[in-house]
């Protein structure tokens, strides 16, 4: 940005000619008749940044600051190779194109890489409005960094260095302490009381290793201008190996600190900008980036370590402008800040602040994130103006396209209305890393879908595509998320889940027969699957298999089974027969299919996580697919009440408003008793997710997927009985409601096997309740 960009400053002047004929030499596209203009980036307060103009292209070089330096400060080379080995594993960071050691070019070592033309968030006139979905897109961006690459890799690939892996916040606090002694210029006890208190409180677990950024901030993140993603993270010389909640709490700084500090972050007081997340917001999304419980041992002493560092690099700014060779033009400023800032970190690692419980407060029991408030309104405001006037669209393409070909196409409102969505951001809303949305913000989303049979779809949250997403979100190897994740992201194709079969009872999964039989570098299929939801869309490209190992006779009965990857135009995969659901084909879910595999011949490399992991990959992918069923049917039974209370208020027997008749009158209050039961529920299952994850939660979500499809049954069928015989024909949509939440009861595990779930695992509870008071 312009304002971001001044005069090269008269001490980092450099023999721009020198670079101009290095740089004819190294980089294609640059010759001596390209005109270069060097302009010098006002951040920074490290490494020296400039922009380099030609008639082509733009380029961003960094360089050491001239003159004396700390011992082990300012390795740009380091920095080049931690940043090449990103790019190469397809982190968002601006290519690196040439590392120059030869100080006689330009006076110091510097390195050229790609300039990223676009929007950086930092202060707090720039897109306000936004903030929220920045700040989320940036963890998603941390989830990219935790699961896409491998630190060792990476930083071996970088020349090592920096990173300790083992007992790293040790490391840390040693090296810090060190760095600050040798830059001091004046005695500051609060100083050697942080660093002994953090002598003193290392953490108890310290074995986690990721690659750690060193110093993420709202200032080193370039944001697409339009959409809340990150397009690159910048500045990677602190990058190490360590806890990956270094990162978390050191970004998190600016919450904490004294109100007038504004060094380092140029956000200006975060605390002040409406719609900034708030920080239990920010680690909740942490946590369900990272799959872990929403709780951080130990937090207080990396809140301490980061305002011990922040104390450290302002000493360090400082004794640079004390030496003459600061990077910036306020360096000058950061001596003020340094003891401030340690007596703040000495306050918060004296204090203690852990996140150990779920957001709510007194008025509100389970309460939406504010990303979630704001993403519900715009869900709510697009279904009113766009998919409820779209309905009857719908219902009109099905009936006049009763034949093949086209009765399993999508009709054409649908595919502009998905496209409408996507371009607003109200898109897989339904993954957490994508999203940011908690299972709890997701379950008010989600309720609103259900009042219309294909909203769901129309923001690509449409089962059984959300369930396969985050199967291969969480289990599928990089090639499998590139071929098969992505474009199911992007709303390219759609997948179906194949697992239940016709002649065996899969209420119990271990009685599937499928058959996968490894051979070479290949595996066979061959068996038969039916009711497979979604098969007969036209875009319907991949099918996520269940199968029996022909080899599992000796294990375990949950040990034999696992999941494969098999695209749908593979030789021998037959699409049989549609079946029909209370006579219905349910062709605007893509009907439900017979599909045989007769000697299915794919690739090795389709298995998901490996052989016998089926049933591991099964709970992994059903609870948040059976949380979204129940949420959609609490959105469902809200519509059918609705329906109810028009009909009851507007038809009249006997010489009364159907209302006024008692047992009118106690169903509409048993549906209302019923619905808030089945909502408080559900949002005690999505709350158990972010907190406890799927294992721990297993319980709260095997109670509400019986008791969420119960509830709407029975809301569907007095509103059918308040209709009478429109009730029960095309003129309402109660009818093929009830056809779908009746289904319900049996998708997924019929009721019966999950209340014997339910039964188990409340008497484990009891029991260990009785045994401990023993």
């Amino acid at each position: 940005m312009e304002e971001e960009i001044t005069v090269v400053r008269e001490q980092h002047r450099f023999n721009v000619g020198a670079l101009q004929k290095y740089l004819c030499d190294n980089i294609q596209g640059i010759s001596t008749n390209n005109t270069i203009t060097v302009r010098q980036y006002k951040s920074g307060q490290s490494n020296p940044t400039f922009l380099l103009e030609t008639t082509n292209k733009n380029y961003v070089l960094r360089k050491k600051p001239p003159g004396q330096l700390l011992p082990g400060a300012h390795k740009v080379d380091r920095e080049f190779r931690v940043q090449e080995a990103l790019f190469s594993a397809g982190f968002p960071v601006p290519q690196p194109l040439l590392h120059c050691g030869d100080a006689s070019v330009i006076g110091t070592e510097f390195y050229l890489m790609q300039h990223v033309p676009t929007t950086k968030v930092g202060r707090q006139s720039d897109i306000p409005a936004r903030y929220s979905a920045y700040l989320e897109a940036f963890w998603v961006c941390t989830k990219k960094l935790i699961s896409k690459t491998k630190a060792s890799c990476v930083l071996e690939s970088a020349g090592g260095g920096g990173g300790k892996g083992m007992g790293y916040s040790l490391s840390r606090v040693l090296t810090w302490t060190k760095q600050y002694r040798a830059a001091a210029h004046t005695d500051i006890p609060a100083m050697d009381a942080l660093s002994d208190w953090l002598i003193n409180n290392l953490p108890s677990n310290d074995n986690e290793v990721t690659l750690v950024h060193g110093d993420f901030r709202l200032d080193n993140l370039i944001f697409h201008p339009t959409e809340a993603r990150v397009l690159a993270v910048l500045d990677w010389e602190l990058s190490t190996t360590g806890h990956p909640a270094v990162d978390l709490a050191y970004f998190l700084m600016p919450y904490s600190w004294p109100s007038e500090l504004r060094i380092i972050h140029t956000t200006g007081d975060i605390r002040q900008v409406e719609g900034i997340p708030t920080p239990d917001e920010l680690i909740s999304v942490y946590c369900r980036c990272r799959c872990i419980p929403l709780s951080l041992p130990e937090w207080n002493f990396f809140q301490a370590l980061s305002f011990f560092k922040m104390s450290g690099i302002a000493q360090g700014i400082y004794a640079r402008h004390l030496l003459g060779n600061a990077s910036a033009p306020d360096a000058y400023k950061f001596g003020e800040s340094v003891a401030p800032l340690a007596e703040a970190g000495l306050q918060i690692a004296k204090r203690g602040t852990i996140p150990s419980k779920p957001l709510s407060n007194d008025k509100e029991l389970f309460r939406q994130s504010q990303r979630g408030r704001v993403v519900l309104s715009q869900v709510k405001e697009f279904m009113q103006q766009h998919v409820f006037p779209a309905e009857e669209e719908v219902s009109e393409y099905y009936k006049k396209n009763a034949n093949l070909p086209l009765r399993w196409s999508r009709p054409p409102v649908i595919e502009k209305l998905k496209e409408k969505a996507r371009v607003r951001g109200l898109w897989n809303l339904f993954l957490p890393a994508v999203s940011g949305l908690s299972q709890l913000d997701y379950a008010f989303i989600a309720e609103e879908m259900g009042k219309c049979f294909f909203a769901s779809e129309i923001f690509n949250c449409q089962a059984p595509d959300t369930g396969n997403m985050e199967l291969l979100h969480m289990y599928g190897t990089e090639e499998q998320k590139t071929q098969w994740l992505e474009p199911l992201l992007k709303g390219e194709i759609t997948s179906c889940f194949c697992m239940t079969e016709p002649d065996v009872a899969s209420s119990d999964a271990t009685n599937m027969e499928c058959s996968l039989e490894k051979d070479g570098d290949t595996y066979m299929i061959h068996g038969k699957k039916w009711w497979i939801s979604g098969a007969g869309n036209p875009n319907c490209k991949i099918a996520i298999v269940l199968c029996r190992s022909k080899s599992a006779d000796s294990l375990k009965r949950h040990k034999q089974h696992s999941m494969i990857l098999v695209p749908l135009n593979t030789p021998g995969v037959k699409i049989i027969r549609p079946l029909t659901v209370f006579g219905e084909d349910d062709a605007l879910h893509g009907g439900h299919f017979e599909v045989h595999f007769d000697h299915v011949r794919v690739p090795a490399s389709n298995i998901i996580l490996g052989e016998g992991r089926g049933f591991e990959l099964a709970q992994g992918r059903l609870g948040p697919g059976r949380l979204h069923h129940c949420m959609r049917a609490i959105g469902l039974a809200e519509r059918a009440l609705e329906l109810l209370c028009q009909r009851a208020a507007s038809r009249q027997t006997f010489g009364k408003k159907l209302y006024q008749h008692e047992a009118v009158a106690h169903w509409i209050a048993e549906c209302r008793i019923a619905i808030e039961q089945a909502r408080l529920l559900t949002l005690s299952a999505a709350n158990a997710i972010d907190v406890l994850g799927n294992t721990a939660a297993r319980k709260q979500i095997a109670m509400i997927k019986v008791a969420a499809a119960r509830m709407a049954c029975k809301v569907v069928d007095f509103a059918i009985q308040v209709h009478g015989g429109a009730g029960m024909c095309g003129d309402f949509p109660l009818a093929q409601m009830y056809s779908y939440v009746r289904t319900l009861r049996i998708a997924d595990g019929p009721d019966e096997v999950h209340l014997s779930s339910i039964a188990t695992m409340e008497l484990k509870d009891q029991l260990k309740k009785f045994s401990a008071k023993l």
